[in-house]
């Protein structure tokens, strides 16, 4: 009967990681501190009194809500609602 080579897995794969970890411990004490890169600028505060809406006052939104359920069931003329909604936006 020939002789048979036991493996010891758990042996060898201690061996890599802790040839690993010694390679890493060795490499962080001799290598220079990183230095963090500095933060970036925080955004600038909002502008007061400027509602959520991309600047639109939630009265302007509730008028273009109205005009465009009014647009849908037929009312107000494609033309009658562009002019109506330029108004609201005061261009």
């Amino acid at each position: 009967m020939p002789m048979m080579r036991r493996r010891r897995p758990l042996l060898r794969a201690a061996a890599a990681g802790g040839a690993g970890y010694m390679a890493g411990k060795r490499r962080a004490q001799s290598a220079e501190p990183v230095q963090a890169a500095p933060a970036a600028p925080p955004p600038p505060p909002p502008v007061a009194g400027a509602a959520g809406g991309g600047g639109m006052s939630p009265e302007a939104m509730e008028q273009l809500k109205s005009l465009a359920q009014l647009h849908d069931q037929g009312i107000l003329t494609d033309q009658e609602f562009d002019r109506e909604k330029a108004k609201v936006l005061g261009s």
